[in-house]
């Protein structure tokens, strides 16, 4: 495993490190398209999108509020990692290699295909079962890895840390125990309305900020619920308008094509 992406994560302006770098500009700007898959499972499709196939390392991401009998019964994957994180509710993994578990909020699935696997992802239980998953290209070296699987309860993973008017919860980066095949940076961030978080997308990664719930600005963009950002490496000020909650990620590139087909990364 690379060593993850570190950086310093502050609020409000003189922020540490970010402040030495040089601030980002905005590459693109689009909103989630609401969309079905699986049996009846309700999303907000951030990507692969008219404006945004995908961002290497990145090749999907979701937002997806499943609601009982919808669900993604039994499925194949190859070729790449998929990362789940629930924000409410809980879901149900079960796969060929005999793997079984439930995680809830703040919990973590991740499930590496590699050279195939085949798996189920069902709400567990009533009412919104709302979570994002991510899915992070394998690079060519490991296709055909052995494919492999692990659930990470949200009292195992790092305690959220509390700046000025937000909480910042370290979803993958150095201070979580979530293992992937790739370097990457994802942050949940909640900011009270009026707070500020500023913090520093590492030289060299890919990089989105998705609006979870609420409304911020940033980078002289005013983003809604539902809404991306692409920005450059460097510098970003994110500022709330209202009570917001936002997804932080970024990634470095393996630099090779990514061939997505389905439920396939070849």
């Amino acid at each position: 495993m690379p060593p993850p992406a570190r950086g310093q994560a502050e609020g409000g302006e003189g922020a540490g490190e970010a402040q030495a770098v040089a601030m980002a500009t905005v590459l693109e700007r689009f909103a989630a398209r609401p969309t079905t898959d699986g049996a009846g499972a309700t999303l907000r499709r951030v990507f692969p999108h008219p404006q945004l196939r995908n961002l290497d390392p990145f090749v999907l991401l979701d937002d997806f509020d499943v609601r009982r009998p919808a669900g993604f019964p039994t499925h194949p994957h190859r070729g790449f990692e998929a990362f789940t994180y629930m924000i409410a509710g809980a879901f149900h993994h079960k796969d060929s290699m005999g793997n079984d578990s439930v995680i809830g909020p703040g919990g973590t699935q991740r499930f590496t295909s590699g050279r195939g696997a085949r798996h189920s992802e069902m709400p567990a239980t009533d009412g919104s079962n709302r979570g994002l998953q991510l899915w992070v290209n394998l690079p060519r070296r490991l296709k055909k890895m052995a494919p492999s699987y692990a659930g990470i309860d949200g009292a195992s993973m790092p305690a959220p840390v509390e700046g000025a008017g937000h909480v910042l919860r370290e979803v993958v980066g150095s201070r979580s125990p979530v293992e992937l095949q790739t370097e990457v940076q994802y942050f949940d961030v909640d900011l009270l309305a009026d707070a500020r978080f500023d913090h520093a997308i590492p030289s060299g990664h890919n990089a989105l900020i998705y609006v979870l719930d609420g409304e911020v600005e940033l980078l002289g963009e005013r983003l809604g619920e539902g809404e991306v950002l692409l920005p450059t490496p460097g510098r970003v000020q994110i500022a709330a308008r209202s009570a917001s909650r936002i997804l932080w990620l970024s990634g470095a590139p393996h630099g090779e094509a990514i061939v997505h087909r389905g439920p396939f990364v070849d």
